[in-house]
C-alpha cells in the first residue's frame, strides 16, 4: 500500500518496485477432434501463438516469462529486494538530493540505504536509482519508509516521504519432539533422538535444499535421513526433494553427549540446549529462502541421587551358566556417599558373589565400574533385578529392578532342558 505524507507538488517523483523472480507464462489450450466443426483451426492458432512451445502446443506452460503483476507474498526467511528510483520531472536542476530507505518492523527500524551521502545535483529528466536487499527475519507487518530531501535552485529545502506497507507470512510450520533411546545401554550413551516435522504452509511447492541440525557444544549429531548403499548415500525422500503445499515431512537426528560431558553426570541435568535447525529451500525459479529456529531445549531426565547403568551385558546367555555384566554407578548428588552393595536373588535371576560388600566412598559427579556375575535358572526373556545400594551416611537404600533384559536359551537340543 502506497501512502503519501503530503499533497504538495514536488519537483521529484519517487517510484518503488519490488524485485522478484518472474513466473512461467501459462495459456489456455483449446482443442477439438478433426471431425468437429472447427477442424484444424484451434491447432493452427496454437501453433502460430508465440507463447506456446513448438511441438507441444497443448502444454499449458509456455516458453515466455511473465513479470509480477502485483506485490505478491513475502515469507519469513526470504530476501526482500526493492528497486527505488527518484526522477526529476521538472525543468529545474535540483541539488543536494538525499534518498533514505528504512524498514520498520514491530521491534526495530533498519536502514537499508546503500549510501547515506547526498547527490550534488540532478538535472531534468535524470534519475537516481538504488536497489536494496534485506533478509526478512520477522513475521507480521513491515513498513518500507522512503524519504527524499532536496534543495531547489532557489535555495528552498523540501522533503517528502512515502510508506509501503506489507505483511510477512510464515512459510513453514516446524514442530519438534524428543525421544530418549530405549536400548539397555542408552543409559550409558545418553542418546537423544530429535524428530523435526516440517510442513509447507504456502501455496506453492518448495525444493528442500538443506535441513540440518546444528548441535550445541555439549552434543555430537548424526543425521538419520540418508540410506547408505555401499559408499553412496541416498536421501530417504528420494532424488527430487519437493515439498508440496500443506505436505509434512519428518526428519530424524540422533544426538550423543560429547565424552567430556557424558562423564560428568552433574552437567547434563535440568534444561539443556540441544541446538537449532537450519532450513534452506528454493521456490519459484530458484528463489532462495532460509530459516533458523531458536535454540531447541530439552528437559534432561532425572536420575535421583545415584544412577545405575550398564556398560556391558550379553544379548543371549545359556541356561544355568554364569555370565558377566559391568555396572556403572554414578553419584548424581552434591554430597559424598559411602555405598554398600546388596544382591537379592529373584525367581529366575541368581547373583554370584558376596552380598553386602563395601564399595567405598564416591564423590559428587564421580562414578565407578563394577563387574558382577550372575546366572538364570529360567529360559526366555528375563529381567535383571535385585540390586540394592545403601548410603551408610544417611542410612538410605536405593533399589534397582528391571535394569535390563537378557535372552536365556537352552544350550542342549534334547529334552534335558
Amino acid at each position: 500500500m502506497d501512502v503519501s505524507q503530503t499533497k504538495q507538488e514536488h519537483l521529484l517523483a519517487l517510484k518503488v518496485m519490488r524485485l522478484t523472480k518472474p513466473t512461467l507464462f501459462t495459456n489456455m489450450s483449446v482443442t477439438c477432434e478433426d471431425r468437429d466443426l472447427p477442424g484444424d483451426l484451434f491447432a493452427q492458432l496454437m501453433r502460430e501463438d508465440p507463447s506456446t512451445i513448438k511441438g507441444a502446443e497443448t502444454l499449458m506452460l509456455g516458453e515466455m516469462l511473465t513479470l509480477p503483476q502485483n506485490f505478491g507474498n513475502i515469507f519469513l526467511g526470504e530476501t526482500f529486494s526493492s528497486y527505488i528510483s527518484v526522477h526529476n520531472d521538472s525543468n529545474q536542476v535540483v541539488k543536494d538530493i538525499l534518498v533514505k530507505a528504512d524498514l520498520q518492523t514491530s521491534s526495530q527500524r533498519l536502514n537499508l540505504s546503500a549510501s547515506n551521502s547526498a547527490v550534488a545535483e540532478l538535472k531534468p529528466e535524470c534519475c537516481i536509482d538504488d536497489v536494496i536487499h534485506h533478509e526478512v527475519k520477522e513475521i507480521g507487518t513491515h513498513i518500507l519508509v522512503c524519504a527524499v530531501s532536496y534543495t531547489t535552485q532557489f535555495g528552498e529545502k523540501l522533503y517528502f516521504r512515502k510508506f509501503f506497507k506489507f505483511q510477512v507470512l510464515k512459510p513453514l510450520d516446524v514442530k519438534t519432539k524428543f525421544y530418549n533411546a530405549e536400548s539397555d545401554l542408552s543409559s550409558v550413551t545418553d542418546e537423544v533422538f530429535l524428530e523435526a516435522q516440517i510442513q509447507n504452509i504456502t501455496t506453492s511447492p518448495m525444493f528442500m535444499e538443506k535441513v540440518s541440525l546444528e548441535p550445541s557444544m555439549m552434543y555430537n549429531v548424526t543425521e538419520l535421513n540418508v540410506v547408505t548403499h555401499g559408499d553412496e548415500g541416498e536421501s530417504t525422500f528420494g532424488k527430487m526433494s519437493y515439498l508440496q503445499p500443506m505436505d509434512t515431512r519428518q526428519y530424524l537426528y540422533c544426538l550423543k553427549p560429547k565424552p567430556e560431558f557424558a562423564e560428568k553426570a552433574g552437567v547434563i541435568k535440568g534444561v539443556t540446549v540441544i541446538g537449532k535447525l537450519d532450513i534452506v529451500w528454493k521456490t519459484n525459479l530458484g528463489e532462495r529462502g532460509r530459516l533458523q529456529t531458536s535454540q531447541l531445549q530439552r528437559m534432561a531426565p532425572g536420575y535421583g541421587d545415584i544412577r545405575l547403568s550398564l556398560e556391558m551385558i550379553p544379548d543371549t546367555v545359556n541356561l544355568e551358566e554364569p555370565f558377566d555384566i559391568i555396572c556403572k554407578i554414578t553419584n548424581c548428588s552434591e554430597r559424598t556417599m559411602d555405598l554398600v552393595l546388596e544382591m537379592c536373588n529373584t525367581r529366575s535371576i541368581h547373583w554370584c558373589g558376596v552380598s553386602g560388600r563395601q564399595l567405598g566412598k564416591l564423590s559428587p559427579s564421580a562414578f565407578l565400574s563394577l563387574p558382577l556375575k550372575l546366572l538364570s535358572s529360567v529360559q526366555g526373556l528375563q529381567s535383571i533385578s535385585g540390586l540394592r545400594l545403601t548410603d551408610t551416611f544417611l542410612k538410605r537404600t536405593y533399589e534397582y529392578d528391571d535394569i535390563a533384559q537378557v535372552c536365556v536359551i537352552c544350550p542342549f537340543t534334547t529334552n534335558e532342558c
